[in-house]
């Protein structure tokens, strides 16, 4: 279905042509009809599938249709989980409301205070914010929501992972109860839920059905021995001339400057994203990578679903993350529009039940390979047992299409102990709160369990 028949704005269409947007994808074309009817909206979308503009092109229209009754607080409100999500949103909205004479201001952490202010000192019609440092404007009457015609939450799914619950609570009871509400989720849970019957309005609901993974993305896996071993592959894999740009997660901030500083000392241009960065810097390290002045970024999870580089070769998992959902997400940072790339994935025994968990999420056997002279001593399957028979091979080469380095591992019932202890062990997401908000976010209480 193309945009002109959505019944969108003709300032955003024109916007839509000047960038060669024709053809709404599946969520757009289900989601923007009733957005712009004004209907609350529940939407379960993975990233990747065109959400931002689903939501963002009909708040657009209703700005444009419906003129402002005199009042300079914002009139639009996006709350999302992180600062590179939110600063993707509001790159997006800009884009869009191209010819449209509108403020549009990130309100997030680690950004400085007076520029915030300044920001927010003149009539705004649109402010995406991560809740912890807009809850920190709104409990000192920076800022007011009671003009808010739309709120949207994007990646609400993650926003309860990591704690916001009761700031997204309070934030929507800010908003005056007439609003127009979007809620866009990866997942749909009991939590997810709950939060929707308190905040949604007889929504209507868009499910999009999509593949687990990208279907461009080819997964393999390598058993790790250890730590040792796990830093012996990485500095290999660094060293292929084939891995262009390419992204390694791992799974705290210390760890995340601690290899880039070793990939950085064996001559490698590398860098490090996480949370304790200030936003400028964040930023900064973005562009760098964008601009081949470097070539590994090393990040943490609360990074997976905010960044957007468009060449990135290799996603590279040094830790494996503790929920599938993630595990998808990270992968998704290459195999972008159109083009191909490999997800490579270092799984220790105590990885196992993890493992089995991504595999059966995503509903592929993760191919396993390994590099000659780095075999490990003893191999396992995942959770123990071998993947479900519905599991399909995740896409990579047969086994006589691999090259010499890169050869099928035999399979093995036991394993070494990994250094990381075990692997169900639920997860701290505290530091993922301090993450998306950096130092001037205020802490928030976990989520309960609903």
């Amino acid at each position: 279905m193309s945009f002109a028949e959505l019944g969108l704005h003709p300032l955003v269409l024109k916007a839509l042509e000047a960038f060669e947007y024709t053809v709404a994808t599946p969520v757009q074309a289900a989601a923007i009809p009733p957005a712009i009817a004004g209907r609350d909206i529940l939407a379960t979308a993975e990233t990747g599938t065109g959400k931002t503009a689903a939501f963002m092109l009909p708040a657009l229209t209703r700005i444009a249709e419906l003129p402002r009754l005199g009042v300079a607080a914002p009139r639009v409100l996006v709350l999302a989980p992180t600062r590179e999500l939110a600063k993707q949103v509001t790159d997006a909205a800009r884009k869009y409301a191209k010819f449209m004479k509108l403020n549009i201001v990130d309100v997030v952490g680690g950004m400085p205070y007076r520029e915030q202010l300044r920001l927010l000192s003149r009539p705004v019609d649109i402010v995406v914010a991560t809740p912890g440092r807009l809850i920190d404007h709104v409990s000192r009457r920076r800022i007011d929501l009671e003009a808010v015609e739309v709120l949207i939450l994007d990646e609400a799914d993650r926003m309860l992972d990591m704690g916001f619950h009761d700031d997204v609570e309070t934030i929507a009871k800010c908003c005056p109860p007439t609003r127009q509400t979007m809620l866009f989720t990866a997942t749909l849970d009991r939590r997810m839920t709950g939060l929707a019957n308190n905040l949604l309005r007889n929504p209507e609901r868009v499910a999009v059905e999509t593949e687990a993974t990208a279907i461009n993305v080819e997964q393999r896996l390598h058993h790790a021995d250890d730590l040792d071993h796990k830093r012996k592959m990485l500095q290999h894999f660094a060293a292929q001339p084939e891995v262009g740009k390419a992204i390694i997660f791992a799974a705290t901030k210390r760890d995340a400057d601690s290899l880039a500083e070793e990939l950085a000392d064996a001559g490698h241009s590398a860098a490090a994203l996480h949370g304790d960065m200030d936003q400028g810097k964040r930023n900064r390290t973005l562009q760098r990578l964008r601009t081949g002045q470097i070539r590994l970024l090393v990040a943490t999870d609360v990074a997976a679903r905010g960044i957007d580089v468009r060449d990135i070769t290799h996603v590279i998992n040094f830790d494996l993350p503790r929920s599938a959902e993630d595990y998808v997400h990270r992968i998704g940072r290459t195999g972008r529009a159109g083009a191909s790339g490999i997800a490579i994935s270092f799984a220790g025994r105590a990885d196992r039940e993890t493992l089995f968990r991504i595999e059966r999420y995503t509903n592929a056997a993760l191919a396993v390979h390994v590099i000659p002279g780095l075999e490990p001593q003893r191999p396992f399957t995942a959770g123990g047992r071998p993947p479900s028979r519905n599991a399909r091979p995740s896409g990579g080469p047969k086994p006589w299409q691999r090259g010499a380095n890169d050869k099928p591992a035999a399979q093995g019932p036991r394993g070494p102990r990994s250094e990381h202890g075990r692997s169900d062990a639920r997860p701290d997401h505290s530091h993922a709160r301090r993450e998306a908000h950096g130092n001037g976010g205020k802490p928030v209480a976990r989520a309960k369990a609903w």
